[in-house]
């Protein structure tokens, strides 16, 4: 049983001065709590994006008189850009670009990618 103690606190110690090492070897210029604070600031952006994709396409499947289904909805950093292969109407293009840019997060919306009928 000593023996085990003694092979087990000798584990131990191996372990937290391996641990220590990499640790130190993987140390940045910057300090963890920054780093950690700018990669939950990346998965929030990532979030919002994907939720305004989602609102915006859902919105436009939704509306009479919109392909909803044909347009492309991409967001990123809350730019929203509309696109299609199929042409649209100037007016199907201007109640898509109105209907992005109501929902909440959106700071901007290109339509470029429409094609115009």
């Amino acid at each position: 049983m000593k023996k085990f103690a003694i092979a087990a606190a000798t584990a131990t110690a191996l372990t937290l001065t391996m641990a220590n090492a990499a640790f130190a070897a993987q140390a940045t210029n910057q300090a963890p709590m920054v780093v950690a604070a700018g990669e939950v600031t990346k998965a929030k952006e990532a979030t919002s994006d994907t939720w305004i994709t989602t609102k915006v396409k859902a919105d436009l499947v939704t509306e009479k008189g919109i392909p909803g289904t044909d347009i492309k909805v991409e967001t990123n950093k809350g730019v929203v850009s509309l696109s299609s292969m199929v042409p649209v109407t100037e007016a199907q293009k201007t109640t898509a670009v109105a209907i992005a840019k109501k929902i909440k997060g959106v700071k901007a919306v290109s339509a470029d990618g429409l094609k115009a009928e």
